[in-house]
């Protein structure tokens, strides 16, 4: 997984850079082929927003959020991001066993 950093009017610190990477563990544990991902981090006023880029085989994963601390937003951020990706997995494995969900039969 290649993990690109952008920090706009805000210096990437490596303690930043720490915890997002251990971050996106949770990502990588769900779904292992993320080629590569792309986050850029932001300050304006006293909105910290975070946007992320996942490219995985098949699809662009795209995720932004907002808030007044910069770990918080990150934390929003993954949790989208994982949401997504489990989505995202699901569809595969559906398409992959002939394309449709389990039917419930009628309890009569």
């Amino acid at each position: 997984m290649n993990l690109h950093l952008t920090g706009h009017h805000l210096q990437i610190t490596p303690a930043i850079r720490d915890y997002l990477t251990l971050k996106l563990e949770r990502v990588t544990h769900h779904f292992d082929h993320v080629i590569d991902v792309n986050v850029i981090m932001s300050v304006e006023k006293l909105r910290q927003k975070v946007e992320a880029n996942v490219h995985v085989r098949g699809k662009d994963i795209f995720c932004e959020t907002t808030d007044t601390d910069m770990y918080a937003a990150i934390d929003s951020l993954i949790d989208k991001l994982d949401r997504n990706i489990i989505k995202h997995k699901e569809k595969n494995l559906a398409h992959r066993h002939d394309g449709a969900p389990p039917k419930l039969q009628d309890a009569e």
